[in-house]
């Protein structure tokens, strides 16, 4: 059976997404252009995953500010660089499948927590009661496919 907090962090990789993408339109508000907001997210993707590889051979790595955006909307980077990362190191030990129905289920919930509440700045999106039931359905499918996959 799979490690549950393998699966848990792959889970975490995709509730990140769309929190991940409302962080990233605020950094092309800030700046002024969305077109010039992935270049920065980038910039920061790439200094996470430098810190990690650096943390990772005891080095350390050099680390800029870049003017006033707020710290929050760095955060972005710093998500796609954790799912990257995640990505990388868990579908080989948990298979792909297993990475994508953890992270997209994730990403789907967080999704809807963010609609309902407006969080970070969202449209408010009231939940209604057929969307939790396809969360639910999404829950139940997840467990069925990991007790399949437990029986092998």
């Amino acid at each position: 059976m799979i490690s549950s907090r393998l699966l848990l962090w792959a889970a975490l990789a995709g509730a990140f997404i769309p929190v991940m993408a409302i962080l990233n339109g605020r950094l092309g508000r800030t700046i002024g252009d969305a077109v010039h907001a992935p270049v920065v997210l980038f910039g920061v993707s790439f200094l996470f995953s430098l810190a990690c590889a650096l943390f990772f051979t005891k080095s350390l790595p050099d680390l800029r500010e870049l003017g006033a955006i707020r710290p929050i909307d760095y955060l972005g980077g710093v998500i796609v660089g954790f799912y990257v990362i995640s990505a990388t190191i868990l579908a080989p030990r948990i298979g792909v499948a297993n990475f994508i129905v953890c992270a997209v289920s994730a990403q789907i919930i967080v999704s809807v927590v963010i609609d309902n509440f407006g969080l970070l700045g969202a449209v408010v999106r009231p939940v209604s009661l057929t969307r939790l039931f396809g969360v639910g359905l999404l829950i139940v499918g997840l467990v069925i496919t990991q007790v399949a996959d437990g029986k092998k």
